[in-house]
C-alpha cells in the first residue's frame, strides 16, 4: 500500500481545498513542534532506560561480588 505522486497531490490538494492557504503554515508549524516534542520524548525515554538498565547492572555486579565473599 504505497503512496505514490498522483495520491499524494490528491491528499495534498484536499488539504489545500479544506483548509485554505492561510491555515497551512500554521498546521505545519503545529505538526514541527509535535514532532520535536515526540522526539524529546523519545530521547528524555531513551535515557532514562539506559540509566535504569545501568543501575540494575551495578546493583547486580554488586550482588555477585557479595555472594563471592560470603
Amino acid at each position: 500500500m504505497d503512496i505514490g505522486a498522483p495520491e499524494l497531490l490528491l491528499i495534498l490538494a484536499v488539504i489545500l481545498v479544506l483548509f485554505g492557504g492561510q491555515k497551512i503554515p500554521e498546521l505545519a508549524r503545529g505538526l514541527g513542534k509535535g514532532m520535536k516534542e515526540f522526539k524529546k520524548a523519545q530521547t528524555d525515554t531513551e535515557s532514562e532506560f539506559h540509566k535504569a538498565t545501568s543501575e540494575v547492572s551495578d546493583i547486580v555486579k554488586q550482588a555477585g561480588g557479595a555472594e563471592a565473599k560470603g
